[in-house]
């Protein structure tokens, strides 16, 4: 239960927010902005250099780190099994990540069921790498190392049949791993027009 003394403070607060809100909403009619509107600040380099995590499909954003399927199967074992499955074969409603079926043709534009996983769908192995490590596992997304991120694209591209399971995969082996489905995938040249809104 709020006290007299809350509430009055409370009131004297929003007064003011209110007062200020006024205040901006008459400069903006009025046709002038503000110089500043008092909200936040600017970003320090090393604050931009956190945030600039991402990896495109030709390397630009690899840390420097390494790591082998062997580290890699480890790390799966710990953080990645309880939602994948032991083997990758994905559980009730998260994806499978391991496997190569359907194997003739490509077959997604006319088979909506069709499993995608890393082996059959994925494009580039580098965007692998980008998404394991911005958004996994999912109860602490974000939490792996460089090594550890490494690892698990090793592991899960050599349980893929598309790397041997030898490789050790750093910024400068994973941009040259090819995808089998990477012909599939072209770029949209679309250029606007009519038919585009």
């Amino acid at each position: 239960m709020m006290t007299t003394q809350t509430r009055l403070a409370t009131m004297a607060a929003l007064m003011c927010l209110f007062g200020a809100c006024q205040r901006q909403e008459e400069t903006v009619r009025a046709g002038e902005r503000p110089a500043r509107y008092g909200l936040g600040h600017a970003p320090t380099a090393e604050h931009l250099a956190m945030l600039d995590i991402d990896v495109n499909p030709a390397g630009a954003g690899l840390p420097p780190g390494q790591g082998t399927p062997q580290t890699g199967a480890v790390v799966y074992a710990q953080k990645c099994a309880l939602c994948h499955g032991p083997h990758g074969e994905g559980m009730e409603k998260i994806p499978k990540l391991i496997g190569r079926e359907p194997a003739p043709g490509f077959v997604f534009a006319s088979d909506a069921e069709a499993p995608r996983t890393i082996g059959n769908y994925w494009p580039y192995a580098t965007t692998v790498y980008d998404y394991i490590h911005r958004t996994m596992p999912f109860s602490a997304p974000g939490s792996l190392t460089p090594d550890e991120t490494y690892g698990l694209v090793a592991y899960l591209l050599a349980e893929n049949g598309i790397v041997p399971g030898t490789i050790v995969m750093d910024a400068k082996s994973l941009p040259a791993v090819r995808m089998p489905a990477r012909p599939h995938f072209v770029p949209d040249n679309r250029t606007g027009g009519k038919t585009f809104r």
